[in-house]
């Protein structure tokens, strides 16, 4: 056998290793067994050892001999193995008597005979056979021992020895009550069981029935139990009967139905706790089973939830009330549980251990349900912490109530440090919300728990490590017990005060955590907590449906009321209203002054959970715009956080967070909250004079820089402060915002609406400059320096724009300033000897601020040299780049004006509280007493910004110099000054750009060395095409601000001579520097540019972001079409002053108007409001020819510039390719070389450029604009009918005239190629003499081709010079070939709307050069009657040339409208039949005179030939 103990290869060396291998094997089994007898694992393994062995012996395996030997040895191992043999081989008997085997019977019966000394004969009496026991001479004979066994078991178990019924013999039970009642606690155990067991013995009493009279004698003494206790032990020690006893007395009252009575629980526990009962037995007898005691757990909170849903619903019948009442009575139907009553009984003696067992056995929560162990549970607490709380946390003065001790040594024992309190609150856990049954004993675990953070959080040298098992276990305690049970209790609020004095010690995130598992957890594992959670829920609605303006005091009493038990259920649905009713924000916000500061807390919580709520979508269903709860929300938040203490540092660290993972939708919140509570707000509505105000003090800017008057913010903006500043949230916020400002553009793909990504853009923006602002007031310079990196650090390692970092260091570099400025005031005034008078005082003050800029200013220029390139600070310095970004408008201009009128408003305000009769005079005296007091700091504040802007205004032109290094051009300084400085910073805020706006103006009137103001302002309103484009919606209100502001200073210097004369004629930014050949050497000459022609560069700079706007208003993109709609709108009093400028606009905002009432009614809403806005305007707008004089004499520096531009770049720009044409008609395309600035020949160039009716132009071609600039006079434009009979009439005799044009024209080129020649020929000789030689034969020639190129400017040609036809005939040839590049460019994107044909539009443009150069011969012979018919005839002939070339474009237009709109086509056309009738008359006059024109042309073309053949 493979598993045999004893196998043949052992039998075989038995003598040799088989019979000490089995010896061995057997103390094996024996080593770990006790006197008590064998234990179940050792024996099984003995006795089959011991069995193959007796198996062996018989097969004859092993001799008798040696068997019996073994067994021998086996005896003297243990007193247990006699009794193992015994059984073994009364087994074996049973096998070999069933067996036919009779040598093997026999060698059983000899082992057996020889072996019964070893054994016993008592033992095998008991286990054999009575034929075996005769066999081997046990019994002599089995008949009588049979007979004798009869009758012993007769007598034991059917004769009855003893009495066990009190009637049966009742004196003898009647003692033993007296022995055991007249005992006392001290009396000896062991006298009353002698005397016991003698009145057993004498009156034959049942032991088992004295047992129970013990018990029920313990029962009626139970204080006696040491003496009881000792007795049990002595009299029966056997926890099994002992149990039994007990079990039948607990079953007894369960059968008869009849409740268990306390002492009987008494004497268990007792027992349990001395150890003379096990638990485990007794549980079985208990009542009821587990089974029912789940089932009714399970019931009721089924019954709990029926009711919380019926509360949420409506009820028509009565049937569910009635099917509740039924599960009602199920549920309150009084049961006896017995296991519940020996728990309560345990917890009273202190026995936490079994009572804990007993717990764990129960469903969940059920135990503590019932009241009675809640209560003795309450109690065991109470006894444990009540040593502790005397020392540490009672009141002073306070009368402490007793609550006694623990008296049995096997209780808990009641904690002596703080440190070991962790069990305790570990037992009070086990409570739950049924804590609220003592309600003495949740002050004491708070005032416990309030000591215990305090001697945590103030410890010196950090905290202590013995508290931090308590800390959790405190937690816990708060979690499980505290929070739960406040809401059993109603209408408490001194205990929600008490409760908040604990909770607030913990930091936010804690506090947060534990009201977060109140709220959503705790509810829901209590029956009667989901019951208190439906009622709130349900007297919730009942008071926010009745809650008005009017009643707002009552019912924000029973939110009160409602909010000290249940805050968080009422704050979920009053949040849910409000996400659904933004107007229900203000009569909630002001019914909430109720509320504790523990509802005031969790209300926080409730919102951020409402924020961070994953359902919710947070964009309407467009996707272009934030839905409305989070806006109704972020107002709310702004309101209540404003209006009542509620610390702020969980929602701005949930921003935060947001941020950190790029969502900013939540950035609506930070922005309410910043405005409300400090009354700053960023808004692009802001009127310009809120704009002047914020240029100034800051009462200046609270009281008139915003909507909403600042008032008794500085509480709450206090509040503000400080939870910014903890844990750097101040500097974190501010940095993750200008990184996600940064980010959005790229972060957002294609499928995101570039609505919405400019809406999170502009967010991130104002909400920065916002908090940035907040700072910038709030924080002093040490706590802004302490928090905020340096600057290079900002851009370089935290990656923000250099835009974001100036506008964070600006106050500290400002604040740097006048701090070292001060202290060097301080050490001039403790200087004795400085007496000086009051002068010489202002320039001292002015000094000592240079000094202090001097002092401030160059490490943060070290600091900027690595935020650029080198080749930036090439053409700008760095010192003038941070003096660029480290001023702000408070810096430069004093808002006067914004004084006066608050000055005004005040005043106002006093005289309006005299006239007010009703005020009581005591309150009209202090509100006197505050005006007069903000007027008096008003006035201070006002003076010391003129004395500070006295002094920038001085540090500035000491810089200036140092600013702009003369080895750069003005073309690259202006780009680096625009790229890096002006465009990221006026589109930062609105104070910005009239910032950028006015530091413009500053550098031109410093009269800065290499700065070009004319350059520079022709760089901005060049083409702003792409600008608009990138712009967001509020950029494009900056950037309009900016252009607005800009315009204001161009018009007022157009509008009056002397001004420009005063401020710009001496200026170097109006300075053109030329280099001219004199008589054989060359010299640097600077003149200024005229007031004339700078109203040509005004001309064309209207006419320039005409051009532009008008792209953009046709571009069908939706981002475009805004902003330009929204530039339009901020530069509107400055644009359009021209009448057919101004046209043109209004007549694509109306097709604007139209195109979009249907499909973007924001657009449609833009277009609408500036439509109106611009028709009001008309009557302030200009003709062209009273904006500027179109003709005009030559000044001094147009001479130099033609000679300069005929002896350098005339052979250069015969080389140029056509495409450079462009550049070169451009008012930024400054002659780098020597320096001229462009713009007065971009002015004529280019309007010769808006004359060129062969140019396709988009933008501006279709309108009457191009007529106008085409013209040569400033006479109105003529209407459509004008324009198409005029061309009409004429285009047949321009046709004739084509022929004798073209021949013409070969000759004039061939004179321009001699005279180019001549001209490097004779390039280093006099100019005056050459002019001499040829000044007559030129003369007429250059007053062609100067009135052909320069027409549209109306400037009065010179032909004295040769240099200045050639300059003359090069622009008409670039003009030319930039013609021919845009109609081949045209047509290769398929543009199919020309004008003319190629023949046609030739034989028009020789036309009108032959016309203009006739009408130049006939102003240079007559008088200045001829040079007026002159001007008519050349006006008369342009008009028909445009008109034509109008009438053919109008007509593709009407053709295009008809397919939009066939209504209006049809209303158009019946007009133009109306008005041709009416200019049919105007027409034949008209073509009179043009034959009389014709005539006087043909006598001016004899007379110039006579002159060329002489």
């Amino acid at each position: 056998m493979a598993n045999s103990v004893v196998s043949l290869d052992h039998c075989k060396t038995w003598d040799k290793s088989g019979k000490n291998e089995f010896i061995k094997l057997c103390r094996s089994h024996v080593a770990g067994a006790g006197d008590n007898g064998l234990p179940i694992e050792h024996a099984a393994g003995l006795r089959d050892a011991v069995y193959e062995l007796t198996w062996h012996c018989l097969r004859e395996n092993i001799k008798l001999e040696q068997t019996l030997q073994s067994v021998g040895v086996l005896t003297d191992m243990h007193p247990g193995i006699p009794s193992l043999l015994a059984d073994t081989l009364s087994v074996i008997d049973t096998e070999t008597t069933c067996q036919d085997n009779e040598s093997v019977r026999e060698i059983f019966l000899a082992l057996l005979s020889e072996s019964k000394e070893l054994i016993g004969e008592g033992l095998l009496k008991e286990r054999l056979d009575y034929e075996t026991m005769e066999a081997v001479k046990v019994i002599t004979n089995k008949l009588a021992f049979s007979q004798k066994y009869v009758r012993l078991k007769t007598k034991l178990f059917y004769k009855q020895q003893k009495f066990n019924l009190l009637r049966e013999e009742s004196e003898g039970y009647a003692k033993v009550v007296t022995e055991l009642m007249q005992t006392k606690n001290d009396s000896s155990s062991t006298m009353a069981l002698e005397g016991i067991k003698s009145l057993i013995g004498c009156f034959d009493l049942d032991p088992n029935r004295v047992l129970d009279i013990i018990l029920e004698a313990f029962e009626c003494s139970p204080h006696l139990d040491k003496f009881f206790v000792s007795l049990l032990e002595s009299y029966m020690y056997e926890p099994i009967t002992l149990c039994h006893m007990l079990g039948f007395k607990f079953q007894f009252y369960k059968e008869e139905d009849i409740a268990t009575p306390e002492s009987l629980y008494r004497v268990a526990a007792l027992l349990m706790q001395h150890g003379l009962l096990q638990l485990d037995n007794l549980y079985a007898h208990l009542a009821p089973d587990d089974s029912e005691i789940l089932q009714k757990a399970k019931l009721e909170m089924r019954a709990a939830r029926t009711y919380a849903r019926n509360m949420s619903m409506v009820i028509l019948s009565d049937k569910g009330a009635d099917k509740e009442d039924e599960d009602k009575d199920k549920i309150e139907k009084p049961v006896d549980n017995q296991k519940l009553g020996l728990c309560e009984a345990l917890l009273n003696l202190g026995d936490w251990d079994h009572a804990k067992q007993v717990i764990d056995r129960l469903p969940s929560n059920s135990a503590v349900s019932n009241p009675q162990i809640a209560k003795a549970l309450c109690i065991l607490v109470s006894k444990l912490i009540d040593p502790l709380y005397r020392r540490y946390g009672q009141p002073s003065g306070a009368k402490p109530r007793r609550v006694g001790s623990l008296t049995s040594p096997f209780a808990l024992k009641p904690p002596t440090r703080i440190s070991e309190l962790g069990p305790v609150f570990q037992v009070g856990c086990v409570l739950g919300p049924y804590a609220s049954l003592d309600q003495v004993l949740l002050w004491k675990l708070i005032r416990l728990g309030k000591y215990i953070m305090k001697e945590k959080n103030s410890t010196k040298g950090g905290i202590r490590t013995d508290l931090e098992d308590v800390y959790r276990r405190l937690l816990s305690l708060c979690e499980m017990v505290l929070l739960p049970s406040l809401s059993m209790i109603e209408n408490n609020a001194c205990i929600s005060e008490a409760m908040w004095t604990l909770i607030k010690t913990f930091p936010y995130h804690i506090r947060y955590s534990l009201y977060g598992r109140w709220k959503n957890r705790m509810y829901n594992q209590y029956a009667p907590l989901i019951r208190m959670k439906a009622n709130a829920l349900d007297k919730s609605k009942y008071i926010m449906k009745r809650l008005t303006k009017e009643n707002v005091k009552q019912m924000g009493r029973q939110i009160g009321k409602l909010s000290h038990a249940n805050p968080g259920v009422l704050f979920d649905y009053l949040l849910s209203q409000i996400q659904k009713y933004d107007n229900f924000i203000l009569p909630v916000v002001d019914s909430l002054k109720y509320l504790t500061s523990l509802s005031y807390d969790v209300m926080a919580y409730c919102v951020i959970e409402a924020l961070a709520n994953p359902e919710k979508e947070r964009m309407k269903h467009d996707d272009t715009e934030l839905s409305m709860w989070l806006q109704s929300l972020a107002s709310f938040c702004g309101a209540v956080f404003r209006k009542y203490n509620i610390e702020l540092t969980g929602l701005l660290q949930y921003v935060a967070n947001q941020l950190k993972a790029g969502k900013s939708y939540d950035l609506l919140i930070m922005r309410e909250i910043i405005q409300k509570m400090s009354g700053i707000e960023v808004t692009e509505l802001m009127t310009a004079d809120q704009l002047e105000a914020l240029a100034g003090g800051e009462l200046l800017r609270a009281e008139g820089g915003y909507f909403s008057q600042v008032r008794n913010t500085k509480k709450s903006s206090q509040r503000l402060k400080e939870a910014l500043l903890e844990d750097n949230l101040a500097v974190s916020l501010c940095m993750l915002m200008s990184q996600e400002r940064f980010n959005i553009v790229f972060k957002h793909g294609t499928e995101t609406h570039l609505k919405l990504v400019g809406k999170l853009y502009d967010q991130c923006q104002d909400t920065l400059v916002q908090l940035g602002g907040f700072l910038a007031n709030l924080l002093n310079t040490d706590d802004y320096a302490k928090h905020l990196p340096a600057l290079d650090i900002l851009v370089l390692e935290y990656q923000l724009t250099a835009d974001s970092a100036f506008f964070l260091h600006r106050p500290m570099c400002s604040h740097a300033i006048m701090s070292k400025y001060d202290e060097l005031r301080k050490q001039d005034k403790l200087d004795k000897s400085s007496k000086s008078s009051s002068s010489g005082s202002s320039q001292q003050k002015t000094q000592r601020y240079v000094e202090a800029v001097e002092a401030v200013i160059p490490p943060i220029v070290e600091r900027v040299k690595a935020l650029q390139s080198p080749k930036v600070w090439d053409e700008i310095s760095p010192q003038f780049y941070v003096t660029f970004w480290t001023l702000s408008m408070y810096d430069l201009k004093v808002p006067s004006n914004s004084y006066t009128k608050e000055i005004a408003k005040l005043d106002a305000s006093v005289a309006a509280l005299e006239d007010n009769k009703e005020m009581v005079s005591a309150k009209k005296r202090k509100e006197k007493e505050r005006f007069n007091a903000i007027k008096d700091k008003l006035k201070d504040e006002e003076k010391k910004q003129q004395e500070h802007c006295s002094r920038v205004e001085a540090r500035l032109k000491q810089e200036c110099n140092a600013w702009f290094t003369q080895r750069s051009t003005k073309n690259e300084t202006i780009t680096q000054f625009l790229q890096h400085c002006i465009f990221p910073r006026c589109c930062f805020t609105a104070s910005d750009a009239l910032y950028c706006a006015k530091f413009v103006l500053t550098v031109h009137q410093l009269k800065t060395p290499n700065f070009s103001t004319l350059l520079c302002y022709d760089r901005v309103f060049q083409d702003i095409t792409y600008t608009v484009a990138s712009c967001t919606e509020n950029e494009a209100s900056r950037y309009g601000r900016f252009l607005c502001a800009m315009l204001e200073t161009v018009i007022r210097w157009h509008g009056d001579k002397a001004i420009y004369e005063k401020e710009c004629s001496n200026y170097p930014g109006f300075v053109t520097v030329v280099r001219a050949t004199g008589a054989g050497d060359s010299s640097n000459k600077a003149d200024q540019l005229d007031y004339e022609n700078f109203r040509h560069v005004c001309h064309k700079w209207q006419y320039k972001l005409t051009k532009a706007l008008v792209a953009c208003l046709e571009s069908k993109e939706y981002t475009q079409i805004r902003n330009t709609l929204i530039l339009l709108t901020k530069i509107l009093p400055y644009f359009p002053l021209v009448q057919n400028l101004g046209n043109v606009l209004e007549k694509r905002v109306d097709k604007i108007r139209a195109d979009e009432k249907d499909k973007r009614p924001d657009i449609y809403a833009l277009a609408m409001g500036y439509s109106g806005q611009l028709k009001s305007r008309k009557p302030h707008m200009l003709p062209e020819d009273k904006f500027h004089q179109k003709e005009a004499k030559p000044t001094a520096s147009t001479l130099q510039l033609g000679q300069q531009q005929n002896g350098t770049s005339n052979s250069a720009a015969s080389k140029k390719p056509a495409g450079t044409a462009t550049a070169n008609n451009s008012a930024t395309a400054a002659v780098k070389e020597n320096g001229t600035t462009g713009v007065e020949e971009g002015s004529k160039t280019n309007a010769t450029k808006e004359r060129d009716p062969s140019t396709p132009d988009k933008t501006i071609g279709k309108t009457s604009t191009s007529s106008s600039t085409k013209r040569s006079s400033g006479s109105p434009a003529p209407s459509k009918k004008e324009s198409k009979s005029d061309g009409k009439e004429r285009s047949s005799k321009e046709e004739k005239a084509s022929k004798d044009e073209k021949k013409e024209e070969s000759k004039k080129e061939k004179s321009s190629k001699e005279g180019k020649s001549h001209k490097s020929h004779h390039k280093d000789k006099d100019v005056k003499g050459h002019k001499e030689d040829k000044g007559h034969k030129d003369h007429k020639r250059r007053k062609v081709e100067h009135s052909s190129s320069d027409g549209a400017s109306g400037e009065v040609k010179d032909g004295s010079s040769k240099s200045r036809s050639k300059s003359r005939e090069r622009i008409t040839v670039e003009k030319d070939r930039e013609r021919d590049e845009r109609s081949r460019s045209m047509e290769k994107k398929g543009e199919k709307k020309r004008d003319h044909s190629e023949g046609d539009r030739d034989s028009m443009e020789v036309k009108r050069r032959k016309e203009d150069e006739s009408s130049s011969r006939r102003s240079s012979k007559s008088p200045s009657s001829k040079e007026e018919k002159k001007s008519k005839s050349s006006k008369s002939s342009g008009d028909a040339v445009n008109g034509e070339r109008l009438s053919k474009k109008e007509k593709r237009e009407e053709r295009k409208e008809k397919k939009e709109a066939k209504e209006e086509a049809k209303k158009e056309s019946r007009e133009e039949r109306r008005e041709s009738r009416e200019e049919g008359r105007e027409a034949k006059e008209k073509k009179a005179k043009r034959e009389s024109k014709e005539d006087g042309r043909d006598e001016d073309r004899h007379h110039s030939r006579k002159q060329r053949s002489r």
